[in-house]
């Protein structure tokens, strides 16, 4: 089955008096792969802008914006109707023996690709992150997809969901600390115990589809706004998604746009603007994502 969809993404900035804004990076439209594809798209703004597009040094689809009037108000609105052909389970996808236990073996190749996505990012003075991660592999647990779950299963059942409206990503020793966080920091808490294992992981930023919104049973955590979640390298099966909000490693739920090192590198709208700093008032972010329709998976 393939999912088409409607998506649509406002951003509104609000200010106590007109202020100018400095050029600003947009990250909503999915890059093309064998996910899914983009049928329409279009990026609109309450006042006059300049649009231009780039690709970032991991091939994510970037729209920078350069305004020329100033305002009290900053309106930027993301339209994307896609295609989504879902996400495969991984067992559809064998383990090479060599990924099977942990640590994984990457081939030296593998190392040299990878090797970006391996490297912790945050500090852990007290070792605390690395206490955490390495609990899931104490004695003989050993095997990679279950050491997967056990440790998606763990955020899930000890961590509780606290959406907030600040900008910004906890660190993975916060979050173990607040025993509390939203889908970036349970992500980011993931994939930096992750790579202290030996495993090469990634953040992703995109959009989360709920089923629940076009008469489904189940909803789910953290929709209606930007959704976050990893993806780690296991040889055999590639890339593979683990959402550890949601405990989802398959499905038609999550809908990638952009890759990363760290979570600052895939904000969905960043920017800087020019007035008194008690000008600002506040921001509001609405994402929607419906269903369309759906098509049949093609028979062969």
């Amino acid at each position: 089955m393939t999912l088409i969809y409607n998506l649509e993404h406002t951003t509104v900035y609000r200010y106590r008096n007109p202020v100018r804004f400095g050029e600003h990076r947009a990250i909503f439209l999915p890059s093309a792969d064998h996910g899914g594809r983009i049928l329409d798209y279009s990026l609109t703004t309450n006042i006059p802008s300049k649009v231009r597009w780039m690709m970032d040094t991991l091939s994510n689809n970037v729209a920078l914006l350069d305004f020329h009037e100033p305002a009290k108000e900053l309106i930027v609105t993301y339209q994307v109707r896609g295609e989504h052909f879902g996400i495969p389970a991984i067992a559809e996808f064998p383990l090479d023996p060599r990924a099977e236990e942990v640590p994984v073996q990457y081939t030296p190749d593998e190392w040299i690709d990878l090797s970006v996505f391996m490297r912790p990012h945050t500090e852990d003075p007290e070792g605390k992150v690395a206490a955490w991660a390495k609990h899931f592999v104490a004695g003989d647990q050993d095997q990679t997809l279950d050491m997967l779950q056990r440790m998606m299963n763990e955020i899930h059942a000890t961590l509780t969901y606290r959406a907030r409206e600040t900008e910004g990503t906890q660190s993975p020793a916060e979050t173990l600390r607040l025993k509390s966080g939203t889908c970036r920091d349970y992500a980011w808490l993931m994939i930096e115990a992750l790579r202290r294992l030996g495993f090469a992981c990634r953040f992703v930023s995109g959009y989360l589809y709920d089923a629940v919104l076009d008469g489904g049973d189940v909803g789910m955590t953290g929709s209606g706004a930007t959704h976050a979640w990893l993806q780690v390298y296991l040889p055999g099966a590639g890339w593979r998604s683990i959402d550890p909000t949601n405990r989802i490693t398959a499905g038609f739920d999550l809908i990638r746009v952009a890759i990363a090192r760290h979570p600052g590198q895939v904000i969905p709208l960043s920017g800087s603007w020019f007035g008194n700093s008690e000008d600002y008032l506040d921001m509001d972010v609405n994402v929607t994502l419906r269903k369309l329709g759906s098509l049949p998976e093609f028979e062969v």
